[in-house]
């Protein structure tokens, strides 16, 4: 018989394996900062990025990942353009599965690090909005 997943251990098994803007620019800020990997395409890449993140395009991950990250318990954060997109999903999976330990999604992606005021990086330099009220923590 199967045991019901309770709301508890549905909610922290979430949070474990999910991280949002803020905290992760809170971590980063603190030099507790995880691996970023940005898994979206050349051009999502070409049109910003989170500063410091490591591309390698979904499909390519598990053909690169042991080049960046050769430790299984690397705390590794994946994200790819937002809430309308699987790829991180995707790709927290394929790591998962591969036995990496630490791995979390970033919530909403690339759009809401964009929309709550976070650092971009380009070819060009870093810029920064203005925070969209309401996707912006308060």
């Amino acid at each position: 018989m199967k045991t019901p997943l309770t709301a508890a251990a549905f909610f922290a098994a979430k949070l474990a394996f999910q991280t949002d803007p803020a905290d992760l620019a809170a971590a980063r800020a603190a030099g507790a900062a995880p691996l970023v990997i940005d898994v979206r395409s050349e051009e999502g890449w070409r049109a910003g990025r989170i500063p410091g993140a490591v591309h390698i395009p979904g499909p390519r991950l598990l053909e690169r990942i042991g080049e960046v990250a050769p430790d299984l318990g690397t705390a590794i954060v994946v994200y790819c353009w937002g809430p309308g997109c699987n790829g991180s999903t995707k790709a927290g999976l394929d790591l998962a599965t591969r036995g990496y330990t630490a791995v979390k999604e970033l919530i909403g992606g690339f759009e809401y690090w964009v929309r709550e005021g976070l650092a971009v990086a380009t070819e060009t330099g870093r810029t920064r909005q203005a925070p969209d009220p309401l996707a912006a923590p308060v």
